[in-house]
């Protein structure tokens, strides 16, 4: 096949849809499969144009065999509502040019993936000038999320968008998201079950495991045997919540053994950083690059993963996958009846969002019980195997794909 695909974010970036976006491509050429993509430079989640890389050109690479295509891109140094939106339509505008010339390589299918809704108009353009098959990959409900966590209030403006996003999903042949919640929310919106597709995120399990000795990482750190480490690693931004782990690490201060890793960055990050000034029992770490990733994740003895009230069947968090095949324990923030909460049924801690002192109780509970630990992350552990395995995620979609076009 011929693949296009329209992905703000991609490679090196090393969380979130870039991240796996980035593995897909690769993977699907690896499959005998023409891989182009048109995306940004690299930016996420600093909020800042990777080194190497400029924001106001175009330019082209070939990386891993994928044709990939840049196009310029303005990114704010302080996101906020409306320079979201700036910076998401910015994006629109400078891909469409590229869009248009790869219709002219005929592509057997455009997938497009959301955020940025931004970039669907254009898919659907394309797909429709040159016969392809469009497929609409959705990550995160961004327009749900924007509203839901106040970055957007007008309720006419709600109303307004939430249409144009129905029908602009119901145009496409095929909609994906990642998870059995974000499938019925796709229903909600008027979706055919014919055209839905699940497609989650997945990890690689024999680069991310449990390793039985303690974390070298952990040394480097200067923590000793006898701490009980909870990491959050991850974007640090308004949907994550993370104001509950600086409330919880104040509180338990005096609780020795007990300490706090934070490693990301985000537009959160200095905001948080300042919030926790005065804290000893918390390290503040950059983003690791990959070979490093299965040492941090297996600094932890517990991993946090804190969402914001009204996010946890909105987006559903791609640093979740690394978590459970680290074999770690892990505490989330999600209603009862969340996607979060069933993954995490035998292998986590479920507490309400922004529940403090719920959180800071279930810290407590799982420092002092380390058979419990030990039982969460066996568990955590063969959830993976079964469930989030790379190559038997993306052997199912090149399934679907191969289906979509010869259907057409």
């Amino acid at each position: 096949m011929r693949i296009l695909i329209n992905s703000l974010n991609y490679h090196p970036e090393l969380t979130g849809i870039g991240k796996y976006s980035g593995e897909m491509a690769v993977w699907l050429v690896e499959k005998g499969h023409e891989v182009h993509v048109v995306t940004a430079p690299p930016y996420y989640p600093q909020w800042k144009i990777l080194k190497g890389y400029r924001s106001g050109t175009y330019s082209r690479q070939m990386i891993n065999g994928v044709n990939v295509w840049r196009c310029p891109l303005w990114v704010p140094a302080r996101p906020s509502g409306v320079k979201r939106i700036m910076h998401l339509a910015s994006f629109a505008l400078t891909s469409l040019p590229i869009m248009l010339y790869h219709m002219f390589k005929r592509p057997d299918v455009i997938l497009v993936v959301e955020p940025p809704l931004f970039c669907t108009p254009t898919t659907l353009l394309v797909s429709f000038l040159c016969r392809a098959r469009s497929w609409l990959h959705i990550q995160d409900f961004e327009v749900d999320a924007a509203f839901d966590l106040g970055i957007l209030s007008s309720k006419c403006l709600r109303k307004f968008i939430l249409k144009t996003e129905t029908w602009l999903m119901c145009k496409f042949d095929r909609v994906s998201t990642i998870s059995d919640q974000m499938l019925v929310q796709l229903e909600r919106k008027g979706v055919m079950l014919k055209k839905q597709v699940l497609f989650p995120n997945w990890v690689d399990i024999d680069h991310i495991y449990p390793v039985q000795w303690p974390s070298e990482f952990r040394a480097q750190l200067g923590l000793s045997r006898s701490n009980i480490v909870f990491l959050y690693s991850g974007n640090m931004g308004e949907k994550q919540g993370l104001e509950i782990v600086i409330q919880a690490a104040k509180k338990l201060r005096n609780h020795l053994n007990i300490r706090f890793i934070m490693c990301g960055q985000g537009a959160a990050h200095n905001r948080l950083y300042n919030m926790a000034s005065d804290l000893d029992n918390i390290q503040w770490l950059p983003l690791q690059p990959l070979e490093k990733l299965n040492e941090l994740l297996n600094v932890a003895d517990v991993h946090l993963l804190p969402q914001r009230a009204g996010a946890a069947d909105l987006v559903m968090p791609s640093k979740l996958t690394g978590m459970l095949a680290s074999g770690r324990p892990v505490i989330a923030t999600a209603m009862e009846d969340t996607q979060i909460a069933k993954v995490l049924e035998s292998s986590g801690v479920i507490v309400p969002p922004e529940n403090t002192e719920l959180f800071i109780k279930a810290i407590v509970d799982l420092a002092n019980n380390v058979e419990k630990r030990q039982l969460l992350g066996e568990n955590s552990r063969k959830y993976a195997e079964e469930n989030l395995g790379k190559d038997a995620v993306l052997s199912k979609f090149e399934q679907s794909l191969l289906e979509c076009v010869s259907n057409h």
